[in-house]
């Protein structure tokens, strides 16, 4: 059986790939808003495993995957084997004869793990406890979209050092960017299970103004990630000077954008007057989640793709 190329956490593909990605988004998404077909995984099957439910990242891969000339098929561990019980790596073994690429969307980094040594075809990381590569894929696309190349530029992080954050640190690392982490005492980034080998590219602060001082990108994410529920009220306290609000916009670079990869609680990690004002690109963050994706799976697929 030959090696597959997954796609498990942003450090698993090199700048240059990424280079090659944002490029291919860009042709994409390009041919997607001229209504021009571009069918290069016709007859291609993705399989879409969900232990964590989710709106944006099911309807943007099985979107994707259609819009691909492909199919998508949607399999949930309740309604499946793998909820009864099944050993994860027999699952990889038949779902992999089944189907050309797989997502999973689960709990531990572990799981995601096991399953693609098991696999005989690619499989992408929907999101784990540990990291969440698509959304940051989709995040730094849609800076470079507006703002140019993220290389040397500082993103803000304020808020939990949850998947999130340990994903753009590992992106930092990988593209040659800054991230500044604010985060409430006990919340703090850890560095091995962020994946982190160095300290060069991300500092911590204590004052969340001080982590947006300057910063090219300031982002957050919900104060209470799925699968912490039990924290929720704990979290609400420790957390409440961690809101992304417009004096923390103001001290960031004059033109800083903001990005939240949704669902948003406005008046709790960040104001309504700053989601929805004029600095915040959350919807253009949201729509290309479905274009990264699709120029990710062309990838694992079919390798690189000669521009036309």
């Amino acid at each position: 059986m030959t090696a597959n190329k997954h796609f498990l956490q942003f450090k698993d593909f090199t700048r240059d790939e990424f280079d090659y990605l944002f490029e291919r988004t860009r042709w994409i998404k390009d041919k997607y808003k001229r209504y021009e077909p571009y069918h290069p995984l016709f007859d291609r099957t993705l399989v879409m495993i969900f232990e964590k439910a989710s709106t944006r990242t099911r309807l943007s891969f099985e979107a994707g995957m259609h819009q691909l000339g492909g199919s998508a098929i949607y399999l949930n561990t309740r309604d499946s084997q793998l909820g009864r019980g099944e050993p994860v790596e027999d699952a990889a073994q038949v779902i992999s004869r089944m189907s050309d690429v797989v997502m999973i969307r689960t709990f531990e980094q572990d799981i995601i793990e096991r399953f693609a040594a098991n696999s005989r075809v690619p499989v992408i990381n929907g999101l784990t406890n540990e990291y969440h590569p698509c959304q940051i894929l989709a995040d730094i696309f849609t800076f470079i979209e507006h703002r140019g190349s993220i290389q040397g530029k500082t993103v803000a992080w304020v808020g939990d050092s949850n998947n999130l954050c340990n994903t753009w640190l590992q992106a930092a690392e990988v593209l040659d960017f800054n991230v500044h982490v604010s985060t409430p005492p006990g919340y703090e980034v850890e560095p091995e299970r962020a994946g982190l080998y160095g300290t060069d590219h991300f500092e911590q602060f204590a004052d969340p103004l001080e982590a947006c001082k300057g910063a090219h990108l300031v982002t957050t994410d919900v104060w209470t990630s799925m699968g912490f529920e039990a924290e929720n009220e704990e979290r609400m306290k420790a957390f409440a000077d961690w809101c992304v609000d417009a004096e923390m916009m103001s001290v960031a670079a004059p033109d800083a954008v903001f990005m939240h990869c949704l669902p948003a609680h406005r008046g709790e990690e960040v104001t309504a007057e700053v989601i929805d004002g004029p600095q915040s690109v959350v919807w253009d963050e949201a729509e290309n989640r479905l274009h990264v994706q699709k120029a990710l799976m062309e990838y694992l697929v079919l390798g690189r793709v000669e521009a036309k």
